[in-house]
């Protein structure tokens, strides 16, 4: 199947369509006929079909870009997010609870027979080790109930960039179990080390070469436009039996370190 085909005429939404994964998907969903529907903080340079304003630590905000979509809406992306270099409580809104509520007021809209995919990253991939704690965040009802549990749990949560997006990961599969009761799937992926402005933030806060240890062993940074197509495959009918995956896009990092850790563990004589 043409995953490109699949989107001509269809109308999509596209979050963080600035710069980054975002634009890049944007960008290749308007090459391919789409509809699309792009939200950020900032205007993109994207020929969108409209532009809606997005700040997704203000629910308010989503909710203004939320209602400014008319459905059908074949297939949602959400490709926001922002780095460490934000204090915690905002890595947390835009992240995990901002997409999360955009995503619950769009489903009414979305046809029954489409998808969703979120932008997680192999820095959540450890979220079988917060998983309790990640359940409470996730129980949560709103926006606000959300934000109130992460301010009074935040000590236990850590590193607020990678327990974000562990939760995403977590929502994503949880809602799988329901969403498909509507004929909607939802996807996530892990992205490892791509160039893009958020990594040239990460950069000015973390040496060049550990991030680097991400990009093996592929030896390499991946483009957005190499996040892109993934996502563009998961929202796809290509993908219609595809339901609560966390498909890794990081060049076989997480791999080889499954395969080093299995390693370590074996017995004598094995390793």
């Amino acid at each position: 199947m043409d995953v490109l085909a699949h989107y001509l005429g269809k109308r999509v939404v596209v979050t963080g369509c600035y710069s980054g994964i975002g634009h890049a998907t944007a960008q290749l969903l308007i090459e391919a006929g789409a509809e699309v529907y792009g939200f950020d903080i900032k205007p993109a340079d994207l020929a969108l079909a409209r532009f809606a304003e997005l700040d997704l630590r203000d629910p308010r905000s989503i909710e203004a870009a939320a209602a400014s979509v008319s459905a059908p809406v074949d297939a949602l992306f959400n490709c926001a997010g922002v780095s460490h270099a934000l204090p915690a409580p905002q890595v947390m809104k835009v992240n995990f609870i901002g997409t999360r509520y955009l995503t619950e007021l769009l489903v009414p809209a979305i046809a029954s027979g489409s998808a969703v995919v979120s932008v997680a990253s192999n820095g959540g991939a450890g979220w079988q080790n917060n998983l309790a704690l990640l359940k409470e965040l996730t129980a949560t009802t709103s926006f606000d109930a959300a934000a109130d549990w992460y301010e009074a749990n935040s000590a236990a949560a850590r590193a607020a960039y990678s327990f974000s997006k562990e939760a995403i990961i977590v929502w994503t599969m949880q809602a799988s179990a329901t969403l498909i009761a509507r004929g909607i799937r939802i996807n996530c992926t892990n992205p490892g080390a791509v160039q893009t402005p958020m990594l040239e933030q990460i950069e000015a806060m973390t040496s060049a070469a550990v991030i680097d240890v991400v990009a093996q062993p592929i030896g390499r940074r991946s483009s957005a436009q190499e996040q892109a197509w993934p996502l563009l495959f998961l929202n796809s009918a290509a993908a219609s039996y595809i339901n609560g995956a966390v498909l890794p896009v990081d060049g076989g990092f997480l791999s080889a370190r499954a395969m080093d850790e299995a390693a370590s563990q074996a017995p004598v004589g094995r390793a």
